[in-house]
């Protein structure tokens, strides 16, 4: 069961069954079924459409490559965060954008949606300071050099395939 207290009143929740759900964490004092709430976030594949190359970054010292990614504002439609996002860390302005898919990611209990964000050019590019390191890469590139067994792979390899 996860989340151990109600977001309402503080009390431990129990768990209770619920017809057609199954067991669903029950807050005794609200009379309240507490279904499970996570944090919801945004990757994106990063196309620079004049040169048909996708951007891979590093960040927080690690030595591997990943996707673009942020998490989404309360109440943010995921298109605006997938601009504000590209925006925010690179400079650069989403021109289009394309759904990939969804997937659960255990290690910061998030839905990550997957998108690719097409921008025109790099002319724009000024990375911030959450970036460490970036490169563009032809797509062959791009699927050699990213975090191996990481989310970032599954999301680039499921694109390029498709």
């Amino acid at each position: 069961m996860t989340g151990k207290f109600c977001r309402e009143c503080g009390t431990a929740l129990v768990p209770k069954e619920l017809k057609n759900e199954g067991i669903v964490p029950f807050c005794p004092k609200c009379e309240q079924f507490r279904f499970p709430q996570y944090n919801v976030a945004v990757s994106m594949i990063v196309v620079n459409e004049e040169k048909d190359e996708i951007l891979l970054i590093k960040q927080y010292g690690r030595s591997t490559y990943i996707l673009v990614a942020g998490y989404v504002s309360r109440g943010e439609a995921l298109e605006d965060a997938v601009r504000r996002e590209v925006k925010e860390e690179t400079g650069m302005t989403v021109t289009h954008i394309k759904f990939n898919r969804t997937q659960f990611f255990e290690k910061s209990d998030a839905l990550m949606c997957n998108f690719t964000a097409f921008v025109k050019d790099d002319s724009e590019f000024d990375p911030n300071y959450e970036i460490d390191s970036y490169a563009w890469f032809t797509r062959d590139e791009a699927r050699a050099n990213v975090r191996p067994d990481s989310l970032a792979k599954y999301f680039l390899v499921s694109y390029l395939d498709e």
